[in-house]
């Protein structure tokens, strides 16, 4: 009996396996022809099953020039990703009393302060209405600065000074009355816990969030230490021109500036699917997680864009900077998900029919 236990044990593990193989194969080659159809130069992957990392791999090249393959380890940057992961470290401030979701931020803002005018008087530019999009600030993104461009400070972004090359980010419509995306309001979140904690945006993040997540390999520092180089990929344009440089500066770290990999991002995914859970966060709790993952104006949450809802609620964030794009996409309560991150600008939404078949083969039955 027990010969024949572990016979059928073993018959077991080899088809686990040998499913394990045949979705990757699928995947692989839908990967693979999606790449040569639509000239991507490299790509990355990592693919969350029941709360864990079951794949991750890279596809490609990281520098055509270079011949430099893509691995699992290569940083790619997030583009708007970025806001997903700094709006955990504002929650977590707010977790520590330290801020307050509703609050007018320039009772908190030092170094700047919001420009009050006949939008402000009665309704306040307040943390909630920043992570969801709703504070009626103005600049939608950024588009960086070349690497050897002179680079403003964060307050001259704010203002829209010299050397900085958007509009100014001020109110226009009344706060908390409509939706409209605006990086310009992550800018003065990144101001605003700049001036709460009072060190540097990239050590803050690191300490409160990519440390204690486990996302070790990714920074929020721009410019790019020069010890970090060998490990990027170098972006490319629409037209797979390089970008000059390999990539552009962002000094709108919260809003644009995280360098990572998929396997690190879905780290920070991970992190919320256990927190709301109930299982331990070391950055926020299950409460606030919720909070978070509740739509807070149109299909926003609180740094995070939702669909669906109970199981088959779904959170996601979508990046692009100059020669980058990014996706992360997970299952608030099934514990799937995913995140792909390539060194190209796509128009074709190539990373929508990867996402697709991930979500065919690993079974995501309630992908909404």
């Amino acid at each position: 009996m027990k010969t024949w236990r572990a016979f059928l044990a073993i018959l077991t593990i080899a088809a686990g396996s040998l499913r394990s193989a045949a979705l990757a194969d699928t995947v692989d080659d839908t990967i693979a022809a999606q790449m040569q159809a639509h000239h991507i130069p490299g790509l990355s992957l990592a693919i969350i099953e029941d709360g864990k990392i079951c794949k991750a791999q890279g596809y490609g090249l990281a520098d055509k020039n270079a011949n430099q393959p893509v691995t699992t380890a290569t940083l790619f940057q997030a583009g708007s990703i970025s806001k997903a992961v700094a709006a955990l470290g504002a929650l977590h401030l707010v977790e520590q009393g330290r801020l307050s979701l509703d609050a007018d931020v320039n009772d908190k803002l030092q170094s700047w302060k919001v420009p009050e005018n006949e939008f402000t008087k009665d309704q306040k530019v307040t943390l909630r209405r920043i992570l969801s999009h709703s504070a009626g600030l103005t600049v939608h993104g950024f588009p960086g600065y070349a690497v050897d461009a002179p680079m403003p400070t964060l307050v001259q972004v704010l203002d829209g000074a010299k050397p900085a090359n958007t509009p100014t980010v001020r109110v226009d419509f009344a706060p908390g009355t409509q939706w409209r995306y605006a990086g310009g309001g992550y800018t003065v979140m990144q101001q605003l816990l700049i001036d709460v904690t009072g060190k540097p945006f990239p050590e803050f993040m690191q300490a409160t969030v990519l440390k204690p997540l486990g996302m070790t390999a990714s920074t929020y520092e721009q410019p790019l230490p020069r010890d970090l180089a060998p490990a990027t990929a170098t972006g490319y344009h629409q037209n797979q021109r390089e970008v000059k440089g390999r990539w552009h500066v962002y000094p709108e770290m919260a809003a644009a500036g995280l360098w990572t990999t998929p396997s690190d991002l879905a780290r920070f995914a991970i992190s919320l699917q256990q927190s709301l859970a109930g299982k331990t966060n070391p950055v926020i709790s299950q409460s606030l997680t919720r909070q978070m993952l509740t739509q807070q104006k149109a299909d926003d949450g609180l740094g995070v864009f939702l669909e669906g809802s109970g199981k088959m609620l779904q959170f996601s964030h979508s990046g692009r900077d100059d020669g980058f794009d990014a996706l992360m996409v997970a299952q608030a309560e099934t514990g799937k998900g995913a995140v792909i991150m390539i060194n190209a600008n796509d128009d074709s939404k190539f990373i929508g029919t990867v996402v697709e078949a991930i979500a065919r083969e690993y079974h995501w039955h309630d992908h909404p």
